[in-house]
């Protein structure tokens, strides 16, 4: 089993690096390798039509270094606290095509609202 705390830790240090000025919805992950490795996302917003998530910044990094076996991904979001953050529909496609379908996705909140 793995340190899932570590994930945590790792996604709030991911969310705080969050570029979301246009919702102001911040999003950070981490994703676990079956080797151990663990490499981090956070979303990044932009004026345009879209903007890159979290997950999929997480699964470009690994998969350009050479990662392909992933064991879990950890996802955490919000505004002021963290609330329920699951990956889209885009991201889901995107994890799809690396992972299959029993892949464990992580998702933490806390107990304060999010405003």
């Amino acid at each position: 089993m793995f340190d899932l705390d570590k994930l945590v830790q790792i996604a709030k240090t991911a969310y705080s690096n969050s570029y979301s000025p246009h919702s102001g919805y911040k999003v950070g992950c981490a994703l676990l390798t079956k080797n151990g490795k663990i490499f981090s996302g956070c979303n990044v917003e932009n004026n345009g039509i879209m903007s890159i998530c979290a997950e999929r910044v997480a699964f470009t990094k690994a998969i350009s270094d050479g990662e392909r076996d992933f064991e879990a991904l950890l996802v955490l979001g919000g505004k002021n606290s963290f609330i329920y953050t699951s990956p889209c529909g885009y991201c889901r496609q995107f994890i799809s095509e690396f992972c299959s379908k029993d892949f464990p996705i992580y998702m933490y909140y806390d107990d304060r609202k999010d405003s």
